[in-house]
């Protein structure tokens, strides 16, 4: 579904992607992680079209997006941090997302918005809302049109305890449903039940990218911050 090719990209003299090839299937939910600065941001912009690789390419369904732009419309997007005019209440972010995007022939998705309560919170100002909320709506957002891929940036970051859960259990169900979910996240313990590949990055370069049931084979652990723990000090032996 997404394959990324030979993908460099250099900001100034340091290169923040060097060489990156991936290859993204329909009914994966894979978990991005590394440290700060290993490129998740810039790997994931360039898959949005935010930013242009200096090499390389990065097809969808099999064609490349250079020069595309109706490719992201089967794409639903949860940025770390959702920034949404001020002035605006919730449900006239909603109604503009919604014309904004197109909403012909598409059954939209309200299941997190009705399982958030966000129905009787419409009339409330962006500029009102905490973090947390604020999240919800980048959930809501992200899920509303059916995409058949999902791009999840540090989803559960913000949320209480019970939110977190309602997230997690909708993506669940999104995979199973056959999408291609791509989330990067620091809680490494947040990603135990739901993902079924693991892409690890490092310097600009992808380190490893393992089904989550070989990788727990290769190191003997079952969770999946001990199993990459022990993955990277067996390559540095």
């Amino acid at each position: 579904m997404i394959d990324v090719i030979q993908v460099s990209k250099r900001f100034g003299k340091m290169e923040v992607l060097h060489d990156i090839n991936l290859q993204c299937n329909q009914g994966e939910c894979i978990a991005l992680i590394g440290p700060n600065g290993c490129g998740k941001t810039t790997l994931i912009k360039s898959i949005l079209g935010m930013v242009l690789p200096d090499r390389g390419d990065i097809l969808f369904n099999q064609t490349s997006i250079k020069n595309d732009y109706l490719y992201r419309k089967n794409i639903g997007y949860m940025p770390q941090i959702g920034r949404y005019p001020e002035n605006m209440t919730i449900g006239q972010v909603i109604s503009m997302i919604e014309k904004i995007r197109g909403t012909q022939n598409i059954s939209l998705d309200t299941d997190l918005q009705i399982q958030f309560n966000i129905q009787q919170l419409l009339d409330k100002r962006m500029s009102t809302l905490s973090g947390g909320t604020t999240q919800k709506i980048s959930a809501i957002l992200a899920f509303l049109f059916n995409p058949s891929v999902l791009i999840l940036d540090e989803p559960t970051a913000g949320l209480d305890p019970i939110s977190s859960e309602i997230l997690k259990e909708k993506i669940i169900t999104e995979k199973q449903k056959g999408k291609l979910i791509l989330i990067t996240s620091h809680l490494l313990s947040e990603l135990d039940q739901l993902v079924t590949q693991l892409i690890y990055m490092q310097d600009g370069s992808v380190i490893f990218h393992k089904d989550i049931s070989i990788l727990q084979n290769e190191t003997g652990e079952e969770k999946i911050s001990k199993a990459i723990t022990h993955f990277l000090k067996q390559q540095n032996n």
